[in-house]
């Protein structure tokens, strides 16, 4: 799926939040992954774009 990577940083999100008292952003955090479940679900995997690449060097 072309989204896992968002779902990862969520959940990584959430787990740091979680794990150093931040319970107003882990709130977020599980409600961005809601949101993003119901939307992701919506889309067209074929219309799917991979976000864009930073231009520059690369080290």
């Amino acid at each position: 799926m072309a989204y896992d990577w968002i779902f990862d940083v969520l959940e990584d999100l959430k787990a740091f939040a979680e794990a150093n008292g931040l319970t107003a952003l882990a709130a977020k955090a599980d409600e961005a992954l809601a949101v993003a479940r119901v939307e992701v679900a919506g889309l067209n995997e074929d219309a799917v774009k991979q976000p864009p690449r930073k231009s520059g060097p690369t080290h």
